[in-house]
């Protein structure tokens, strides 16, 4: 199970966009994850005319290390640690390390 998923809000705690806030748009298989409006970049792009495309430069999205991010806990409104809990029936659940409330209400 992923502590960090797909539609998750986080908060950046390294790097130069250190304290900013963002939701994940995909979970690469390499631990990166791709987040919106975070560690973005000014790409080249030749024009195509085939598909109806200007070119000229454009910004991408670049992904950043899972490390590099946490789970934003909106009840302290910082980033917290995720852990996985177990119920009585053996399904997973992610709670927040601080103050044990479930990620997924």
């Amino acid at each position: 199970m992923n502590k960090i998923r797909k539609g998750d809000e986080i908060i950046v705690i390294t790097g130069k966009d250190k304290g900013r806030t963002g939701t994940v748009l995909q979970v690469m298989d390499d631990d990166r994850v791709l987040v919106e409006g975070i560690n973005v970049a000014k790409k080249h792009v030749k024009a195509n005319p085939n598909k109806n495309d200007p070119g000229g430069i454009k910004d991408k999205n670049m992904p950043l290390h899972i490390s590099n991010v946490q789970l934003y806990n909106p009840s302290t409104k910082k980033g917290d640690r995720v852990g996985i809990q177990i119920d009585a029936d053996g399904n997973k659940s992610r709670v927040f390390r601080s103050n044990n409330e479930a990620v997924d209400v």
